[in-house]
Parts: structure tokens; sequence; C-alpha cells
């Protein structure tokens, strides 16, 4: 497993926290390298195919060292899965992911899971859930809240082009370059963190009543295959008992006439 892949990528450096996080500290990852001087202390909106918002994201979320609660739609981007992993991984953190269940039966998303749970399932099915919202349409939910401190939404899926991910260091473009139009937002204002992750913990627990699992190929072979032998011996019993009343009707019909002779003669 690849670690600090990236210099914002600090997962397995526990001296770097969110305890004492600045959104100035995030500054750097903008096209311009600086805010206004009128921007706020608490709130910055990013853009993605303009600002570094991989960067931004595996910034803060791999210095997450207390607790992260997070639901995310799409759910496509190894580097961040790994920093999740990683964190599930350790005793220290509280986690509560939720994922959308439309999407996690995605071809690269469900391959990204899979390798979660081989890695370890007691940890994934005790910190990850897959489901939907409560009556039962997609969670769209995209954002976190990391250590009590930092909170993110926006309309960013967790993809290459979902996030504008740079092909060259510091800059956007470049050959096979993909950039959505979404936003970020990175917030650090006491309220909107306390109400967002007693929202994300209820998502999280509408979901796990769900009960939903990743399918499996074990699973999808039994639910393919099943019902079909379950039809054909069903079809094969109806067979039978139509043959049966056949002949018991035609015995029935081949005493009556012959009653009817008797009687005549």
């Amino acid at each position: 497993m690849a670690e600090n892949v990236s210099a914002s990528n600090v997962i397995s450096d526990v001296t770097q926290t969110l305890q004492t996080f600045d959104v100035l500290e995030l500054q750097q990852y903008t096209r311009e390298k600086s805010y206004s001087s009128t921007a706020s202390k608490d709130f910055h909106l990013f853009y993605v195919g303009r600002d570094d918002v991989h960067d931004i994201l595996k910034y803060v979320l791999s210095r997450a060292s207390v607790s992260l609660y997070m639901n995310m739609f799409g759910f496509d981007d190894e580097e961040l899965n790994e920093i999740l992993m990683q964190q599930a991984l350790d005793p220290t953190i509280t986690m509560m992911i939720t994922l959308d269940r439309s999407q996690a039966g995605g071809v690269h998303e469900k391959k990204l899971l899979d390798s979660d749970i081989a890695q370890d399932p007691t940890k994934f099915n005790t910190f990850f859930v897959i489901g939907e919202s409560a009556t039962h349409q997609i969670s769209h939910t995209k954002g976190f809240v990391a250590d009590g401190k930092v909170g993110g939404e926006g309309s960013v899926n967790w993809s290459a082009a979902g996030e504008g991910t740079f092909v060259i260091k510091g800059v956007p473009g470049g050959a096979g370059y993909l950039a959505q139009n979404n936003t970020q937002t990175i917030f650090t204002d006491p309220d909107t963190i306390n109400r967002f992750q007693t929202e994300l913990i209820a998502e999280h627990m509408t979901a796990k009543a769900q009960g939903y699992t990743l399918p499996t190929a074990t699973s999808a072979t039994k639910s393919t295959t099943t019902p079909t032998a379950a039809s054909t011996n069903k079809a094969a019993a109806k067979t039978t008992a139509n043959a049966a009343g056949n002949a018991r009707a035609a015995a029935a019909k081949k005493g009556a006439v012959a009653a009817k002779r008797s009687k005549r003669n």
C-alpha cells in the first residue's frame, strides 16, 4: 500500500492534525495561491477545474485523527479511499462512512470496495454502510466532518473528473485532464459543523438499518440462478399436476360412460 504519494497526503504522520486548522492553509491550492482580503475566516468555496480540489480533500482528510463522519454519493478515488481505510484500521479514530447503494454497484466503485473488504472485512463492516435515503431515494449527500472541527460539502463526487484531479503538478489542464463543473466548500464555523455532523450520523443510521450489503460474486450468482431453478421446478410440478388432473378426468368420463351402458342393459 502506497503512503504519502503527495505532499498534501500526510496520513502516515501522526503529528499532522486538524487541531489548529485554519482555512487559510488551503489558499495554496487555489489558482491565485491566496485569498481575497475580504474572504471569510471560517468558510471558503473552491472550484473544480480552477482550484486543486483533489489536494484540498487529501490535505483535510489525511489529518483527521479523532473522528470522521461522511456521506459520499460517488466514491471512485483510490487515494482518498486508501486514507479512509488506514484511518479505519486506527482504533483511536471514530468513523461513520455512508455510501449510496446505486453507486456502490458500479464497476470501479465495487472493485474499490471489494479491495477494502478483502483488506479487513470486520473494519469495513463496522465503519462503512451502503444504503439509501429514509424514503429509499438515492443518498446524494457529498460531505464530511473531520475531528468535529472541519467540514466539507459540495457537488463534488470522488472521481478524477468529479474532483478535476490535476495531471500536471500545480495547474489544471494537460493530456487526459478532465474536470466537471463542481464546487467544494470547506468550513469551520461551530454551528454548521455541529448540525452537519448530526445529519451525517442520522443518514448513516438510516442506511445501516436498511441492511443492504455489497453484492458478491457468490450472491450475484445465487440471485440469478436460484429463481431460474425454482421456476423450472414450479413449472415441472405444474405440468405433473395437470397431467394427473387430466388422467383423473379421463377415468371419470370413462366410468360414467360404462355406467350409462350398464343402465341401458
